[in-house]
């Protein structure tokens, strides 16, 4: 394995018939975009391809070769990685899923500082967020303190399968155990009456 970037031509670059990444037509005119006004891209990664000398399979990178494409390059910059089946098959469901997320305090910043120096309608062409996304963020106050949550106040879910004849029979129980006057969602009334038949079913037993 390397890590060295080497230039390779974009007709000896395949894509993997498995890749699991797809783009929006939105995001990829974005991308496109902005490799056009920067000249600047992630190198792509790739493998050698074991039966064809000289030609490479591409394991990240499929749509930054075919903005390259669109936008008339002739090579890519490329990281080699001598990997095998298995290893490919991996890096293929995890590479575009761990890239983590914003913090929240510092992609309001950058916006914010952007936002200077171009309008809504101008970042909306190179960033991933719509105008309106990027207005609301940049308007967006962050709280200075976290709001303090009950965590008793979050309900519990409860997850079980019953045949027919045992559903009709705790559907029956439960209209009986209804409150309809109480000024609750269906789903509180309901999780209420379930609780209701246990507390019965507890004062029988002792």
């Amino acid at each position: 394995m390397t890590n060295s970037i080497q230039s390779i031509a974009l007709d000896k670059l395949e894509f993997h018939p498995d890749n699991p990444n797809k783009q929006s037509r939105v995001i990829f005119a974005k991308l496109v975009r902005n490799i056009g006004r920067t000249g600047r891209y992630e190198p792509l990664i790739v493998r050698p391809c074991l039966k064809k000398a000289g030609r490479f399979q591409i394991i990240n990178g499929h749509h930054r070769w075919q903005a390259l494409a669109r936008l008339g390059y002739e090579k890519a910059d490329c990281i080699i990685w001598d990997i095998n089946d298995e290893e490919t098959d991996i890096l293929l469901t995890t590479l575009n899923r761990l890239g983590g997320s914003d913090q929240l305090d510092k992609k309001l910043k950058l916006l914010k500082r952007l936002n200077k120096r171009l309008e809504y309608h101008e970042l909306a062409k190179f960033l991933p967020q719509t105008v309106k996304q990027i207005e609301r963020l940049t308007k967006l106050k962050k709280p200075i303190a976290p709001a303090k949550i009950n965590a008793g106040s979050f309900a519990n879910p409860l997850v079980f399968f019953v045949n027919d004849t045992q559903q009709q029979q705790i559907e029956k129980a439960l209209s009986m155990a209804k409150e309809p006057k109480a000024k609750m969602t269906k789903a509180a009334k309901r999780a209420a009456a379930l609780a209701r038949v246990a507390q019965t079913f507890l004062n029988m037993k002792k």
